[in-house]
């Protein structure tokens, strides 16, 4: 794993240990990530399944951002529809691109399931520049989740 992502995910695991205060955990969660990388994570949030088929505004950090998500809907949508992390190089190019922002030019989204494998919602963070988000930004993010899901999985 890239180390600034070993590094971030010791500094997170310290962070959350032993706290029950979802909210606060993903506020801080949120934070840590765009403080980690102020000068590529344009927006770092939650979005977290509520009331069937959609996905509600949760935690974030970085510019107002879109109160509801459908399930298959936008590169959230589709992340929790193909249960599979979503790195989109250009979002212009994603078909059914919710555009919260016409600053985000790139997105990476990470599905979030609890210890029974229950969809949870997703970590979303999107870029202003074009094909921002790689593979080692995947493993990486994939690993914050799941110690996230290790931690309050159980609670969301």
């Amino acid at each position: 794993m890239n180390p600034q992502y070993t590094t971030l995910c010791q500094q997170i695991k310290s962070l959350i240990a032993n706290e029950t205060n979802v909210t606060g955990v993903l506020a801080n969660v949120s934070a840590a990530l765009r403080e980690a990388f102020p000068d590529r994570f344009f927006w770092v949030g939650f979005y977290l399944q509520q009331g069937g088929n959609m996905l509600r505004l949760g935690p974030f950090q970085g510019s107002v951002a879109c109160y509801t998500i459908p399930y298959g809907k936008g590169v959230c949508g589709t992340a929790w529809k193909e249960g599979r992390t979503l790195i989109v190089p250009d979002v212009e190019e994603f078909p059914g691109h919710i555009a919260c922002s016409s600053l985000s030019r790139s997105e990476i989204v990470v599905p979030m399931y609890s210890s029974g494998n229950r969809f949870c919602g997703v970590l979303d963070i999107d870029s202003t520049s074009l094909g921002d988000f790689d593979e080692q930004d995947q493993e990486g993010l994939e690993a914050i989740v799941a110690l996230l899901m290790d931690g309050i999985g159980d609670l969301l």
